[in-house]
């Protein structure tokens, strides 16, 4: 005789579960993944109401005229800078090239107040309000997110956006492609040639008059 089974027969709900969609790429949230000079003095102007206003427009700041990585600007410390000869060594992550680059003028007045002012001290150019901890890359990119809002640019903005704000800065200035590449730290020039590709100067006087 064959025996009963305790398995109870359940019918199917009919529910599909829903799949969570991953990220968009990033086409889909700008055109580009640069901004321009006019772009980043918007970012710089719109975190200058944050309570530590001046530390945040001179970390966009650096970042910009260095083209500074989230983790690099983060990382800065006050021994990479040289007040009296107004230069700043980079050291590069992903295993980029280091340098020295010179700083301009409203770059070191702004470095140097900040320099006066920093409470507590620190060994970092750039700290949070825990104790002189380095601010860290998710406040920082946090933050500039924050400003393209404030600012109303019309697409969402990243951090790394203003290290390619750097590269498309001196390749439309017509600076030539090796150049860029030292300043910017890459070991492949390839990474380089995609500011000299949109740069709008390399079709200057293709047209003759």
């Amino acid at each position: 005789m064959q025996a009963k089974s305790h398995l109870a027969v359940v019918a199917p709900n009919g529910q599909k579960r829903a799949v969570v969609p991953g990220r968009r790429p990033n086409a889909a949230y700008r055109k580009r993944e640069h901004l321009t000079e006019t772009e980043i003095e918007k970012l710089i102007e719109a975190v200058k109401g944050n309570r530590y206003g001046h530390r945040d427009a001179t970390m966009i700041l650096a970042a910009y005229r260095h083209g500074l990585r989230a983790s690099e600007v983060c990382d800065l410390s006050w021994d990479a800078i040289d007040f009296n000869a107004a230069t700043m060594h980079v050291t590069r992550k992903k295993r980029g090239l280091p340098a020295t680059h010179q700083i301009r003028g409203d770059e070191l007045r702004a470095l140097r107040k900040l320099h006066k002012e920093q409470e507590p001290k620190s060994a970092f150019v750039f700290t949070s309000e825990r104790g002189g901890a380095p601010f860290t890359r998710d406040s920082f990119n946090w933050m500039v997110k924050r400003a393209g809002k404030k600012a109303k640019l019309p697409f969402q903005v990243h951090a790394h956006m203003i290290r390619h704000a750097t590269g498309y800065k001196l390749a439309n200035a017509g600076k030539d492609t090796r150049s860029i590449q030292g300043y910017l730290g890459h070991k492949d020039i390839r990474h380089t040639v995609r500011y000299t590709e949109l740069s709008p100067t390399r079709f200057k006087n293709l047209w003759p008059d």
